[in-house]
């Protein structure tokens, strides 16, 4: 059986990426697919290593029937491009970071995950830590969007020999 492993990064993997990752999860079960998709998610930076997300980000996903309470932030490893088909920044500046740490040979598995949104406004997650509780809203907006997009691109590669 083929399988497709990604994982969702963000600066500090306590907002945007484990929100990406809850609901990509939720996605993927939903479509009886948790045995194909592996899903994961990291932080470039390492000032939240060990932490649940954000609460903020956790209430808003709860509102929606996500659960990113057993969610702990961890930083990206240069092991993960091997281990991961697929890293998905939530910005430019996580594309970079991620860039700088990827061996060349594994350049095209960094992407934006916005990509998998091309309807939806904006190339990027906006990140909602410094503001208020509509940020985290927009965020679920955004990943809902855009993994729903992913969902749709990896059934194409899943069925394919």
């Amino acid at each position: 059986m083929k399988t497709v492993s990604i994982c969702f990064v963000c600066l500090g993997n306590i907002c945007r990426s484990p929100t990406a990752e809850a609901v990509m999860r939720a996605q993927v079960e939903a479509a009886g697919l948790g045995e194909q998709i592996r899903i994961d998610s990291a932080g470039t930076g390492d000032w939240h290593v060990g932490k649940a997300p954000d609460a903020r980000a956790q209430r808003a996903g709860s509102t929606r029937g996500y659960d990113l309470s057993p969610l702990r932030a961890r930083q990206v490893v240069v092991a993960d491009f091997d281990r991961f088909d697929l890293l998905l920044a939530m910005d430019d500046e996580n594309v970079s970071n991620l860039l700088r740490l990827c061996p060349p040979e594994r350049r095209e598995r960094v992407r934006l995950l916005m990509e998998f949104a091309p309807s939806a406004r904006g190339r990027e997650v906006v990140d909602p830590y410094f503001g208020g509780g509509e940020g985290f809203e927009t965020v679920l907006d955004q990943v809902e969007a855009a993994c729903e997009g992913l969902l749709a691109h990896l059934r194409t590669e899943l069925a394919q020999p």
